[in-house]
């Protein structure tokens, strides 16, 4: 008997230590040290909160109306409450900022400019609708930007325009975007690649795109229905060549369903944007 109760107590003790030390060691310790090689890239959503690991988005000035060229002006609040006026360079950016209408027919990407303690920019608006704007930055973690959103409305009627059915091809301004793996589903939850292959009205590949933003092309995905953002992070270094006018982004996807992605790529001095409809299983 006492050695059965000496059994039963020290199960109780077992069952204690794993649930308040050895299970909040699993959760906390911190991630393996990797030397010389890339981190992977990991599922995650950004753009959901205006809020994150002690920053806030403060919009200041944000339109009201359709139109071009219209101001827009916020603070980025830090974790000591007061606005932050310098980060680290992001794709040759301190800021990267996103307007996205909710069906995903507008999108822009601009850089903001510092004034006091003021970030400025402008953007079009063609449309009445909801809109979601978003600001990416470099926070504690240089490995992975914060993205804080922030939607607004513009009343008026709005032609909504259905989302388009995944495709292989995105055509743009004489140039051809072409998934070569067609309408490959890329998995939830896993690293995965999307290939890109540009080529020029002549059916040439591009294989010496220009630089833009620090490489040879800007992958951003948002998912159609939660707006979230998801980041893309391209292969080839610029100065190579690329075979056959390829480029392949690394990416994992943190929502199942259809997502926007838009392709920014420059030649001639002209930076174009493709989109492309990708559903995520």
């Amino acid at each position: 008997m006492r050695q059965l109760h000496w059994a039963t107590r020290t199960g109780l003790i077992v069952l204690v230590l794993l649930v308040s030390g050895v299970v909040g060691y699993v959760v906390t310790r911190p991630s393996p040290v990797v030397h010389h090689v890339p981190a992977p890239v990991a599922p995650h959503s950004d753009g959901l909160s205006d809020t994150q690991d002690g920053f806030r988005f403060h919009p200041l000035t944000v339109p009201q109306a359709r139109g071009t060229d219209l101001p827009i002006a916020f603070q980025i609040i830090g974790p000591s409450g007061r606005p932050e006026t310098s980060f680290p360079e992001n794709q040759t950016k301190q800021l990267h900022f996103f307007v996205v209408r909710d069906d995903m027919q507008s999108y822009q990407h601009v850089h903001p400019e510092l004034r006091g303690d003021t970030w400025h920019t402008t953007a079009s608006v063609p449309d009445g609708g909801a809109y979601r704007m978003y600001v990416e930055f470099v926070g504690r973690d240089p490995s992975h930007p914060i993205v804080l959103g922030s939607a607004f409305i513009i009343p008026g009627d709005t032609t909504f325009v259905p989302l388009p059915e995944p495709a292989a091809v995105s055509a743009v301004d004489g140039f051809v975007v072409t998934r070569p793996d067609g309408v490959a589903k890329p998995p939830v939850g896993k690293p995965s690649t999307i290939r890109l292959r540009i080529t020029d009205a002549s059916g040439a590949p591009v294989t010496s795109p220009e630089e833009h933003l620090g490489a040879y092309g800007h992958l951003t995905g948002f998912n159609a229905i939660l707006h979230s953002v998801t980041h893309l992070h391209p292969s080839q270094r610029v100065g190579t060549a690329l075979p056959d006018g390829e480029l392949t982004f690394q990416a994992a996807f943190a929502e199942r369903g259809e997502h926007r992605l838009f392709l920014e790529f420059r030649v001639g001095g002209v930076v174009r944007t493709a989109a492309f409809t990708v559903f995520v299983t």
